[in-house]
């Protein structure tokens, strides 16, 4: 498909050229990927840590803090088709998406500090209040610079194996990220003689991180798609351009599957913290394993990507939701009777399915995309709801989580009951199983392969 790409020069004139003969080199697939370190830092971060964080430290009600942390995620969600069309119709000197790493980095970091810095305000109501209105903002910000920066990605390549290979050096820095927000927010925290303290530093450490790497990766690249103005836009256009969104077969199977599997993922890292600190009276151990976890990630990318070239996409991305699938069953069963050695364990294995299911559909989306191909360069209404959909997934989980425990009978910081850590199991294990093995049978209905 031949595309017009702007040299790195501004001075340069367009010329026409053929985005997939175009072999990017090194450093601007590694400069493309720093992103996603602060990107990872901080979902991992929140996923991790935002309901234990308001329950535990804040002390909110954790049906409370479900119910925000849902509202907000929903809220999050809404936005994401917004920013995306915004983004698809941006005109600078900048380009499309580039403008928003910019300006949106700095918003972004701060809001992340401030969300971890505990209010001064007393009283369930209050408390509530404060953590929905952070949540939305934090959500907001983070909106503005990751749906531009996702949509970066057709624009740099279209050849089948180059976005294999740019999204593989992506999620590697994405798994750094994530390995980063895992480990290194406790050793903050037990650094200062307060919770409060202690997250409101590791809070402004995460937002440098995230300011940092936004900004080198808004220098590392250009977009080398040139894509024609669309002219004067129609009243309803912002709603025709996401109905066709919604016409593309190829996409809304692909994206159902992402979202069971993102689902899943929410289920049992928002969990981590609950099984270690209430089943093994193991808190400490929760940042070891989810390094475990995520090393074992970060060593499979490039096994995935390797396999996905030779398989195809399909192929790696069933490996990781059946290991997932699998792993999280196991625990459901007898996570709780093998140990912290024996549960690190399964994580190890776990993490195997994260790494192939991690980058893989991230590589599949550009190849949905061109299954139904749009003239007007719509790609961020399709990231839009890409992240719409996964975010309102997450939304879910989230909220369903508290209220589950709440139901149980959570009380923070004593010993629980035993329909309370049955409760933990059962969120962490079958919930999550079951969303792994209802996306494994829709992956079969995707009807691209690497044929």
């Amino acid at each position: 498909m031949s595309e017009k790409i702007v040299a790195d020069s501004a001075e340069v004139p367009i010329t026409e050229v053929c985005l997939a003969d175009v072999r990017l080199p090194v450093r601007k697939k590694l400069g493309f990927g720093i992103a996603d370190i602060g990107g990872n830092l901080f979902f991992t971060a929140m996923g991790f840590w935002t309901l234990t964080y308001l329950t535990d430290t804040v002390y909110l009600a954790p049906a409370l803090a479900g119910i925000a942390i849902m509202v907000a995620k929903i809220w999050d969600a809404v936005t994401d088709p917004i920013v995306g069309f915004l983004s698809d119709n941006t005109r600078s000197r900048f380009g499309r998406r580039r403008p928003y790493l910019l300006f949106g980095a700095l918003p972004f970091g701060l809001s992340l500090w401030l969300f971890f810095t505990k209010p001064s305000v007393t009283g369930q109501t209050a408390l509530f209040w404060w953590a929905l209105l952070m949540l939305c903002l934090v959500n907001t910000t983070m909106t503005l610079v990751n749906i531009p920066y996702s949509a970066l990605t057709p624009e740099l390549t279209s050849d089948y194996n180059e976005q294999t290979s740019l999204n593989a050096y992506r999620f590697l820095c994405a798994g750094i990220g994530t390995i980063m927000g895992a480990v290194i927010v406790v050793p903050i925290v037990n650094m200062f003689p307060s919770k409060a303290l202690g997250f409101s530093v590791a809070g402004a450490a995460i937002g440098g991180i995230i300011i940092i790497a936004t900004l080198i990766t808004f220098f590392s690249v250009r977009e080398s798609a040139a894509p024609p103005k669309n002219g004067k836009k129609k009243t309803g256009a912002f709603f025709s351009a996401y109905r066709s969104v919604f016409k593309n077969s190829a996409y809304t199977v692909l994206l159902a599957v992402f979202v069971l599997h993102i689902t899943a993922l929410n289920f049992l890292q928002g969990m981590v913290v609950y099984y270690l600190k209430y089943i093994y009276q193991a808190e400490a151990s929760s940042s070891t394993i989810m390094g475990l976890l995520l090393v074992t990630a970060i060593v499979s990318i490039p096994v995935a990507a390797k396999c996905s070239n030779i398989l195809g996409k399909n192929f790696s991305y069933c490996v990781g939701l059946a290991v997932l699938c699998i792993s999280t069953m196991v625990i459901f069963f007898i996570g709780h009777r093998i140990g912290v050695i024996g549960l690190s364990l399964l994580f190890v294995a776990a993490g195997v399915g994260v790494g192939f299911a991690f980058a893989t559909p991230w590589a599949m989306l550009p190849d949905a995309i061109a299954w139904q191909p749009d003239t007007v360069h719509n790609e961020g209404c399709y990231y839009g709801v890409w992240t719409f959909a996964s975010k309102l997934g997450q939304a879910i989980s989230t909220g369903v989580s508290g209220l589950i425990l709440s139901a149980a009978g959570y009380c923070a910081d004593v010993i629980q009951p035993p329909k309370t850590i049955f409760a933990i199991r059962f969120i962490a294990g079958l919930i999550a199983a079951t969303m792994c093995l209802c996306g494994l049978i829709l992956i079969h209905f995707y009807p691209i392969d690497k044929k």
